[in-house]
């Protein structure tokens, strides 16, 4: 049974889910996306994802395709028809078809794709085992706020993560940690600090992010919203990323060097259980 996706207004199955070649989803990355995670049936923190859509779409002077409740309602429509209990939902929206020109067209009517993806989430092996990540440098453009489909040089990341035999990739510019290949980078401090960067063009404000860090500190942590280096991430007693397939998912070594004894901290494993039972009990965090 093929899974049904949302293209444009209409519900079509996998095999006839298409947009033209003219999309400028497809020639220019002229496009952003969202992923919700699904929990029990039901979308976590999918409010917070529509605004910040809503703000990628506005920075790119794009029109939305439609209002945020048709958008909802075709998303539960959409989990209802897929019967998707645990998983993500992708939605991309794209500025739609012209002809091929640089210049923005003034006719185009935004384009909307949606389809969920079946994941085991909630067990993963890994946030038992911890992750190993890479240092690369960060060969991203400068708006890394706008939540594009521009994921070259995060694929190219990926690529060079899984040929090291490793996990994932820890970007760093002019010396600093900026952020995952599809995630936001914590450090924690040997006095127990939780630190990150700071909001910014150089990283995506996570939706997660938000949610952990309010998490972080209704358990009495200190934040910190500095940038860190690699040396000082290697040098932690715990890391960890989080992201909306990921949670909150540790991070056991850093190019080759183990952090603490090269096991899950107990700040990561707090939090990740923290996230989990909030996003279970209640949709919106």
């Amino acid at each position: 049974m093929s899974r049904t996706f949302y293209v444009n207004g209409e519900f079509v199955a996998e095999e006839n889910a298409k947009i033209s070649v003219l999309d400028r989803g497809f020639l220019f990355a002229d496009a952003v996306y969202e992923v919700s995670t699904i929990l029990a049936g039901k979308l976590i923190d999918n409010k917070a994802h529509l605004k910040r859509l809503a703000r990628s779409l506005s920075e790119l002077s794009m029109a939305p395709p439609c209002p945020d409740d048709e958008i909802q309602s075709a998303q539960l429509k959409l989990l209802e028809l897929n019967e998707v209990s645990e998983g993500l939902l992708y939605l991309q929206v794209s500025r739609g078809v012209a002809d091929r020109d640089f210049a923005y067209p003034k006719e185009a009517k935004s384009s909307l794709v949606m389809f969920t993806q079946a994941k085991n989430l909630l067990k993963s092996p890994m946030a038992e085992s911890g992750m190993h990540v890479i240092s690369i440098p960060d060969l991203r453009w400068k708006r890394r706020d706008i939540k594009t489909v521009g994921l070259l040089a995060p694929s190219m990341g990926k690529q060079a993560a899984m040929d090291a035999g490793v996990h994932d990739a820890w970007m760093v510019e002019d010396g600093l940690v900026t952020e995952g290949t599809s995630n936001n980078a914590y450090i924690v401090t040997a006095d127990k600090k939780i630190q990150t960067r700071h909001l910014g063009s150089e990283i995506l404000s996570g939706i997660t992010r938000t949610a952990v860090l309010k998490f972080a500190k209704e358990a009495g942590y200190t934040v910190v919203e500095e940038p860190f280096t690699i040396e000082q991430a290697r040098q932690a007693s715990e890391a960890f990323i989080t992201s909306a397939s990921t949670f909150v998912m540790p991070v056991v070594n850093i190019d080759g060097v183990n952090l603490g004894d090269g096991t899950p901290g107990p700040v990561s494993r707090q939090l990740r259980q923290v996230y989990i039972e909030t996003a279970l009990a209640h949709q919106d965090l």
